[in-house]
């Protein structure tokens, strides 16, 4: 690299400085639920890891227990070594898929619907949501992507890869069906599929999509496929954890419903819930699972012990929601996403502190770490411009305490 070019990176870090929006890898050891930073000892208010089970050593120690038990050669390998097309597809990975699989035929039996999907396990939300678009649209099929404008930077990145001669993509206004509709009704005549994208928990602002108001669209317009990140909803809502299309009753009309391991499971890794048609065809088209070392058996090992217990975890469920309403209805007016709205109702245990401007928020999180909250600042890109904030997350094994010392430091 030039010397010129080694210049040019340094004012361009320069400049992030001078702006409040450089970034740095943060040293932090982790002790059930708090971290220690720079010395001190701090609650954790930051992580995705809502239901607690990240630092839960007695649920870790269970499972440590049943490898023990197991022979050397029936534990799970530490790495899959290759790709799942190559050698990568164990059977830790296998057993998952259908035990994913039984989730979601547990959940719409609930609710008296015949319905029944595959699933194909990824090693991240990111990959998922990098992959599965570019492969949907790699059919050639005149194809118009329309988008929620605060769906995450991976569905941004899956749908700028899907762009071509035959496939466009808009973004609506956030959570505005009236916007969308628009668009559907402004689709050319030889468009010949309409894919729908949202999440179903916005990761910065903690709200929830209208599935049902989506549900109802899609049966206006035979084109539209409806394509649904639960990624902050999974373990949280549904009566056995699987999200808030189960919550909604809207599991059988999600086309595309994506998942992760890596927040309220405490694991790593992602899934699609789909057609089996659509599976095959993922497995033929999708580049970042053809391309990708598949995850280590003992991270899928892992995951199947958590996925048995998320059913029973409603006591929790219940808790995690109590906390955050209790958060969110205690943040000032001035500081919502929504100003509008007097008493909020629950929507999800992201609960954002809006300061507008870099320097406030900075100084705020600041104010909350030195009394005892590992709280983080969230700025543009991240979120849109004058609108940075701290990103308040409650998990289930806070105490209703830890939950009013916070509120008394906001």
């Amino acid at each position: 690299m030039t010397g010129r070019i080694t210049s040019r990176l340094q004012e361009a870090l320069t400049a992030l400085k001078a702006t409040q929006q450089y970034r740095q890898l943060p040293n932090l050891q982790h002790h059930g639920q708090y971290v220690i930073s720079e010395g001190k000892t701090l609650l954790n208010i930051a992580s995705n890891d809502y239901l607690g089970l990240g630092g839960d050593t007695e649920l870790q120690n269970e499972f440590l227990s049943q490898l023990t038990q197991s022979s050397v050669a029936q534990v799970p390998k530490m790495s899959a070594t290759s790709s799942r097309l190559l050698t990568g597809n164990d059977a830790q990975l296998q057993a998952l898929e259908s035990e994913l699989q039984e989730w979601y035929q547990t959940a719409v039996g609930k609710q008296d619907i015949s319905d029944s999907k595959s699933v194909l396990v990824l090693n991240s939300g990111y990959h998922a949501n990098l992959g599965i678009l570019p492969a949907l649209t790699a059919l050639p099929v005149k194809t118009l992507i329309l988008a929620d404008k605060l769906v995450h930077a991976s569905i941004i990145d899956g749908m700028r890869l899907s762009q071509s001669k035959l496939v466009s993509y808009r973004r609506y206004r956030h959570n505005d069906y009236e916007h969308l509709a628009t668009f559907i009704e402004q689709a050319a005549p030889d468009i010949e599929r309409i894919i729908i994208v949202t999440e179903s928990i916005f990761s910065m602002d903690g709200d929830r999509a209208d599935l049902c108001q989506l549900v109802q669209l899609k049966a206006s317009d035979a084109r539209i496929e409806l394509y649904v990140d639960e990624a902050h909803a999974i373990g949280v809502l549904g009566d056995t954890g699987l999200g808030l299309a189960e919550e909604t009753q809207t599991l059988a009309d999600i086309d595309y419903l994506v998942g992760t391991f890596g927040k309220a499971f405490a694991s790593v890794g992602a899934y699609i819930m789909c057609d089996d048609v659509v599976k095959q065809w993922l497995i033929n088209r999708m580049r970042p699972l053809i391309f990708s070392t598949a995850l280590p058996p003992i991270n899928h090992a892992w995951t199947r012990f958590i996925l048995a217990k998320m059913p029973t975890l409603n006591d929790q469920r219940a808790h995690l929601a109590c906390l955050s309403t209790k958060l969110s209805q205690a943040i000032d007016i001035r500081h919502r996403v929504s100003q509008t709205t007097q008493h909020p109702n629950y929507e999800s245990p992201i609960v954002p502190y809006v300061l507008g401007d870099n320097a406030s928020t900075l100084a705020k999180a600041q104010q909350l770490q030195a009394a005892g909250f590992y709280a983080l600042p969230i700025r543009p890109p991240t979120v849109p411009a004058n609108t940075a904030r701290i990103r308040l997350v409650m998990n289930a094994k806070l105490t209703n305490e830890d939950c009013e010392q916070l509120i008394r430091q906001l």
